[in-house]
């Protein structure tokens, strides 16, 4: 949901996923790409069926988990090139991501797409063990915030695992000359309901009214699919959205003459696995297995091979977002 350089001041950045939102649209329950169980040293492990597990990261998993041998994955799947389909399986950074800790834990993580507004709130029921969405940690995410402050719910626990930013884009050739998200005072810009770079546009619109210019009008839509087609038609000046996806989408989108990212990123942020409060052991485990990955160099091929190596991170962090 985009790729996800350093930027400007302004925004919030990323994917915000509402705390509130009790929507899930069901679909596609698809297992990340690749054989996710492993041949590596270290303290494996067995199941409750005593079939052992070598895998290096699979003791430190919850029992409950290591007897499914599953990690249920909620997630939006209409965001390339981090979450999106293609030929019937959910693709990109963030299943690539997954599949390579799936060999460090010895379990496969299973995919399920829906409403990204509902993510959180179907993590804690219980219907996703984590989800991964390219999700922007923030603060109030972990405490169960929404905008302003009013508590929703527990909040989760996020293991930090790339780094993005806001980015505006534009029609190619940027008719209407806008060259940062200051500029969209008195226009319409499109963006994706419940994301944190919908509140990014909220709080320059603030910006622009104290500044005694006219209000942005924030056209909000259920996917970024629909923000991106009212961008295209003119609808709206411009669209907000994660860095790597704008950039992906400008690259892409009919042979790259559709749109093309103006100004630099702003606030560049931590995507992280969103985990329950209370499965401890589980944040521990995942924490674990991107450090894993990081240093024995598949994360950055993951990257590399998306494009997306402007988001890498040193190290896991456990709700590093500020």
């Amino acid at each position: 949901m985009t790729a996800r350089s350093t930027r400007s001041k302004t925004a919030t950045r990323t994917r915000l996923a509402a705390v509130g939102s009790l929507a899930v649209a069901g679909a596609l329950l698809l297992t990340a790409c690749g054989d996710q169980t492993a041949d590596g040293g270290g303290d494996g492990g067995s199941s409750e069926s005593g079939k052992a597990n070598a895998a290096p990261l699979f003791s430190k998993l919850p029992k409950k988990i290591q007897d499914a041998g599953v990690i249920k994955v909620g997630t939006n799947a209409e965001y390339a090139p981090m979450e999106y389909q293609e030929g019937g399986k959910i693709v990109g950074v963030d299943p690539d991501i997954a599949a390579a800790l799936g060999e460090k834990l010895g379990v496969t993580f299973q995919f399920t797409s829906g409403s990204f507004d509902g993510l959180i709130t179907s993590l804690n029921s219980g219907r996703y063990d984590v989800a991964i969405s390219s999700i922007t940690d923030t603060p109030a995410r972990q405490n169960g915030l929404d905008e302003k402050g009013k508590k929703l719910g527990p909040g989760v626990d996020f293991v930090d695992y790339f780094k993005a930013g806001t980015a505006v884009y534009v029609q190619k050739g940027n008719p209407k000359k806008i060259n940062s998200i200051e500029d969209l005072c008195g226009q319409t810009a499109a963006v994706q309901r419940g994301t944190t770079y919908e509140q990014a546009l909220q709080k320059q619109s603030k910006a622009c009214t104290d500044g005694g210019k006219k209000k942005i009008t924030i056209e909000s839509f259920e996917n970024d699919t629909e923000a991106q087609t009212r961008v295209k038609s003119g609808g709206a000046v411009a669209g907000v959205n994660d860095y790597p996806v704008a950039v992906d989408l400008a690259r892409k989108a009919d042979g790259g003459n559709a749109f093309q990212v103006v100004g630099e990123q702003v606030d560049a942020g931590p995507f992280g696995i969103a985990v329950n409060k209370d499965n401890k052991e589980l944040t521990s485990a995942l924490e674990a297995a991107v450090n894993a990955i990081i240093e024995d160099g598949t994360y950055k091929k993951i990257l590399d091979k998306w494009g997306a190596q402007s988001g890498s991170l040193d190290k896991a962090a456990v709700n590093g977002g500020k």
